[in-house]
């Protein structure tokens, strides 16, 4: 037994006649004609470049996310390689009575130190750094390096003043038996 086509058993039952179905031949004839000389896109070729836009604006949106998370993942490992360096090279304070003032957001906080501390930091050879809610003084070169990751840890850091290259009194030597 042979199958027939969709239009044979619509013409066979009598819901088509034979003009509709040569009208229709024609036209699908005409379409991919046209489709074939490029003058008509096929209804496919619409749908298939809104799912390519679709695709490519869902790839552009998951490549934006991952940005964001590495960033966020690359912040962590530089806060948790700051807060390692502060633990391991912080300097044990010793208690004194000299208060040293300093800013930690535009509020004024003082330390007491000892007067060797006090001069290392005035001279810089210190650093005060802020850990969580408490305040470390750590090594100046140690402070450099945290202060390439991440400024906002630093509070104190100043400058060391050891070598003036404009110093007019460069060529001249002090007497080492000078008494002030």
């Amino acid at each position: 037994m042979a199958v027939k086509s969709l239009q044979e058993q619509l013409l066979g039952v009598g819901l088509v006649d034979k003009k509709k179905v040569k009208k229709l031949k024609a036209e699908s004839l005409q379409l991919k004609q046209k489709v074939k000389k490029g003058k008509v896109v096929a209804s496919d070729d619409s749908r298939q470049e809104e799912l390519k836009r679709q695709r490519e604006a869902k790839a552009e949106n998951d490549r934006a996310l991952n940005m964001e998370r590495q960033k966020l993942a690359e912040q962590k490992a530089i806060h948790g390689q700051i807060r390692q360096m502060i633990e391991q090279n912080r300097v044990r304070k010793e208690d004194g009575d000299i208060a040293y003032h300093f800013t930690d957001n535009k509020k004024v906080k003082q330390l007491y130190i000892s007067q060797p501390m006090h001069d290392d930091l005035s001279r810089g050879r210190l650093a005060i750094v802020k850990l969580d809610e408490s305040y470390e003084i750590i090594p100046e070169p140690v402070a450099v390096k945290i202060n390439e990751r991440d400024s906002s840890y630093i509070l104190v850091c100043n400058n060391r003043i050891e070598s003036v290259e404009d110093d007019p009194y460069a060529d001249f030597q002090i007497p080492d038996d000078l008494m002030w």
